[in-house]
């Protein structure tokens, strides 16, 4: 017998070879229905919130991918995933070969710039990568990819076409098609949730999101520069040392000393290891089981407990005895400071990573109810879950500051908790009625140590796939910052010590997920030196293919974002976006391979835009050029930026950059004698 339909068209589908399935894009035969694979994590169901009208336009705007024909079966399962999980993700038509990033020489190409930029999507959406990779989803609950498969297959469909002398432009995951361009022109641009203005708030996107016309890109999600939680390991360990040298004694060390936090998804994931680097006691919560098996299967955190009198005991002993030791607690946040407190043990450090950019759609899970019964009220009754989630901030806010009373040093870590906790009328607020009691990681730490003098997240992905590449890069990295470290000033010694120290114990800290991925914070001189060493090697065959750059939009200009990236911009223009916008603009006509812009981020829909690049090099002279001149200009539009702002570090670094650049040009501020305003307004 030859079977059923569904068995042949499996058959087929088999006998195919991976580059015939990217070339083929959406299939010229309808594939058999999916089911969800169970044993990975999966996004919540989201809100029902669509009029029946606009469902109709919501299956309309999924069935225009689709043959005529396909319609009335298609219409009926798309409006069941509706119903089911409140987006239709067109499961059906999810690939049937394994979700990684191969050898860039695997894919089938016309320009080595879209097979990179192939291989950088596949990595965003590996299961070992990604959050909830069956919803496309790369990290923070809503970070998307792409929409649905359709988007998927027809983008890299696309890219398996382009020339060097085309540009695709894609439109919140819809690739809008292939556009005549030149070679000095970006290959892809990419744009995600850029909503008007007034249609910005959370329920918008929910609605646009569930008609699938827009998408929540996040940072790197919908940019495909995600490199798993190395991505934000660094960040989280320069910030967690620095926040230490803040709290102790010179003499004394993180040792036994306690971080408190939460979250193990897409980037939260990162501090544990991060807190290992950092030498210290990293308590980390997470409510979703499967994300904490998940960080602790990999190797990313070093023990889990689920029960909190195990927990407390635990930690007491490593307390008493010094040690360096993560732990991933498998319950609520709020349970663990307030227990601490009823206990008296001293945390010395509090922060929280959960994604309250979203809040209402599985972002935080309120204390008192379970993972599973979260997700359902949060569907079924979400005006009930959005209250349960106020109390617990409220709840969880009070705990902090009984600890901060008793000298607990909390940061907001960028993730609109201190934001989302006074909108939910938590005591968060300082005397004057304005300003957060606590500070922001970015004004405390990265801000005036980091970003006002250029460094920030700088990144790589060795296209070969091989880690002896990784290795020659890491090599090359170090030797690099070394040479630059001998002329540097005073103001950044440390942050090239720190950089230097953690490229150098990189491989041994095993912090490749996915890609074979690096990063380090360089200023635009380290940067720019990095990547032409890199293009050498490639050139002269030192390393084997082509490299990516990138970073993440978390960054010295690549954010205008009022609560995190720019919260040390005291000026009163914080909540601009102009720098963002010239960013990425700026970057697409000094020789990017890519551009993206973003509406939200780190710190949610609307209170952010952001923008991200990607360079292609390849060992050529144009790579050498466009590395120059775009990385030039990526961090140093920022500085200048900063400076205007009159941040000091910001003013001495784009004074120092005019003297090594004499083709920089930059306004520097006259600053105001104080003397001056108190004359006239006392």
């Amino acid at each position: 017998m030859l079977g059923t339909v569904e068995e042949l068209q499996f058959k087929i589908v088999n006998q195919m070879s991976f580059q015939d399935q990217i070339i083929q894009g959406i299939p010229s035969t309808l594939p058999a229905k999916k089911k969800r694979t169970l044993s990975i994590s999966h996004a919540p169901k989201r809100k029902d919130i669509l009029s029946l009208e606009e469902k109709k336009l919501a299956l309309k705007n999924a069935l225009r991918y689709f043959p005529k024909e396909w319609h009335k079966e298609l219409a009926l399962e798309f409006l069941e995933e509706l119903k089911d999980y409140g987006r239709i993700y067109m499961y059906r038509f999810m690939p049937d070969y394994a979700m990684y990033a191969r050898p860039i020489s695997e894919y089938p190409a016309h320009s080595k710039a879209a097979a990179a930029i192939m291989l950088m999507i596949q990595n965003n959406l590996d299961p070992a990568v990604a959050q909830h990779p069956e919803e496309l989803i790369t990290y923070g609950g809503n970070g998307a990819v792409f929409q649905n498969w359709a988007q998927y297959l027809l983008t890299m469909k696309y890219l398996s076409e382009m020339t060097d002398e085309q540009t695709l432009h894609i439109y919140s995951g819809h690739p809008m098609g292939l556009f005549p361009s030149s070679q000095e022109a970006p290959r892809v641009i990419v744009t995600n949730g850029m909503m008007i203005p007034n249609y910005s708030k959370p329920d918008d996107w929910e609605r646009f999101n569930a008609l699938g016309v827009t998408q929540y890109g996040q940072m790197t999600a919908g940019s495909y520069m995600y490199i798993g939680p190395q991505g934000i390991v660094h960040g989280t360990t320069i910030t967690v040392m620095n926040a230490f040298r803040k709290k102790l004694k010179p003499e004394e060390s993180p040792k036994g000393k306690i971080f408190l936090t939460a979250g193990l998804g897409g980037m939260s994931g990162a501090q544990p290891k991060a807190g290992n680097i950092a030498g210290c006691v990293t308590v980390c919560a997470e409510v979703n089981p499967a994300a904490a098996r998940k960080r602790h299967e990999q190797g990313w955190v070093d023990e889990l407990i689920e029960e909190m009198d195990e927990l407390v005991e635990r930690i007491k002993n490593a307390k008493k005895y010094k040690e360096i030791v993560s732990i991933a607690f498998l319950g609520n946040v709020v349970d663990v400071w307030e227990r601490f407190d009823q206990e008296d043990i001293f945390v010395e450090l509090g922060s929280d990573q959960t994604s309250l950019h979203n809040p209402w759609a599985g972002g935080y899970y309120p204390v008192g109810l379970s993972f599973e019964e979260s997700n359902r009220l949060m569907a079924e009754n979400p005006e009930a879950f959005k209250a349960k989630v106020q109390e617990s901030l409220r709840r969880q806010a009070a705990a902090i500051n009984r600890h901060a009373a008793r000298g607990t040093y909390f940061f907001d870590y960028g993730n609109a908790f201190l934001l989302e906790a006074s909108r939910a009328g938590a005591e968060v607020m300082a005397e004057n009625g304005i300003d957060f009691r606590y500070p922001s990681y970015v004004q405390d730490i990265l801000g005036p140590m980091c970003f006002d003098y250029g460094f920030g997240p700088f990144r790589w992905v060795c296209t070969s796939g091989k880690a002896e590449d990784l290795r020659k890069t890491d090599r090359i990295a170090t030797r690099v910052l070394k040479e630059i470290m001998n002329n540097a000033p005073g103001s950044v010694s440390q942050q090239m010590q720190d950089n230097i120290k953690w490229i150098e114990e990189a491989e041994k800290n095993n912090l490749v997920v996915g890609s074979q991925a690096r990063i380090l914070y360089a200023d635009a001189e380290g940067r720019s030196k990095i990547a032409a060493a890199f293009n050498q090697s490639i050139s002269n065959g030192e390393i084997s293919a082509p490299i990516v750059l990138g970073r993440d939009h978390h960054d010295v200009s690549g954010t205008d974002s009022p609560y995190r990236e720019t919260s040390n911009i005291y000026d009163g223009s914080r909540y601009t976006a102009d720098m963002a916008i010239h960013n990425v603009i700026g970057d697409s006509f000094r020789g990017a391979t890519w551009v993206s812009i973003h509406n939200g981020g780190g710190v949610g829909w609307g209170e952010v835009i952001n923008g991200g690049f990607g360079l292609v090099l390849d060992g050529s002279e144009k790579a050498e050029k466009s590395l120059k001149s775009m990385l030039f200009y990526d961090v140093n539009n920022g500085i200048a930026r900063r400076a205007w702002a009159r941040n000091p570090g910001s003013i001495e670094a784009i004074q120092r950059e005019m003297k090594r650049t004499p083709g920089l040009k930059v306004s520097v501020p006259n600053l105001v004698d104080e003397e001056v305003l108190r004359n006239i307004l006392p």
